[in-house]
């Protein structure tokens, strides 16, 4: 019952399914890369400004620059779409029996014969826009996604904005006291963590995995990237500081 809902509102949660996908890809790319950014100065002993500073720039600039690259990528896909969907309609009008063929190999390929091959033939290449249809989804594998550019890019830099300044927020709301700015990279360790354990739950939506999969996965990533960032700044620090 739960999952049928799901289905028929289109949302999950308060997120729009189309675009969970631009959401989900978009917090894990701006949790590991903030994150990889803090463990790197932690490494190197940076300053808790100088933390702040170069994970603030990193968060901007990289969302940025995913969102655009996701911009552009949806675009070339609808352009692509409409291009060879021109092309399949100026084939029905020229090349109507090759195309009214091809309709029937289509068909007959999934079992259809005889008359009620030539009856789907008929019905399918009486109107034009469905021939289209048929022939960009059957015969070109193209389906119209209902995603725009702009909405693609929106979500990713949201995304991006919101879950990749968590790795920042112990720095940004640094308490007083030593004990508690010694302990302000473990903070980020463990709300960066449930940062991306919330989105890789959610992506095992798009994935279509098990839930512990897809949080476990995401975990590791994320650990990895730090692991090695940690252990670069520190050899850096070393080297020429």
């Amino acid at each position: 019952m739960q999952e049928k809902q799901l289905h028929s509102s289109g949302k999950i949660l308060f997120f729009n399914k189309d675009y969970i996908a631009e959401f989900v890809y978009g917090g894990i790319d701006g949790a590991i890369t903030t994150f990889a950014v803090v463990a790197g100065a932690e490494g190197a002993s940076l300053g808790i400004s100088v933390v702040v500073i170069l994970g603030l720039a990193n968060l901007i600039a990289d969302g940025f620059s995913m969102s655009v690259g996701n911009f552009f990528s949806t675009k070339a896909e609808m352009d692509a779409y409409e291009r060879h969907r021109q092309v399949e309609y100026w084939e029905v009008d020229n090349l109507r029996e090759k195309e009214v063929q091809e309709i029937r190999e289509i068909y007959e390929a999934k079992g259809f014969k005889g008359e009620l091959l030539e009856k789907v033939v008929e019905v399918i290449t009486a109107d034009k826009d469905v021939w289209v249809d048929t022939m960009m989804k059957e015969e070109l594998e193209m389906v119209k996604s209902d995603k725009t550019p702009y909405k693609t890019a929106g979500m990713t830099f949201i995304s991006f904005i919101i879950v990749g300044s968590v790795p920042l927020l112990s720095y940004v709301f640094v308490g007083s006291g030593p004990a508690i700015q010694n302990d302000l990279f473990l903070y980020s360790c463990i709300l960066t963590a449930v940062a991306l354990a919330i989105v890789g739950s959610f992506k095992s939506f798009v994935t279509e995995k098990n839930m512990l999969i897809g949080i476990s996965e995401t975990l590791f990533l994320g650990g990895l990237a730090a692991l090695l960032a940690y252990f670069v700044g520190d050899i850096l620090e070393k080297l020429f500081i």
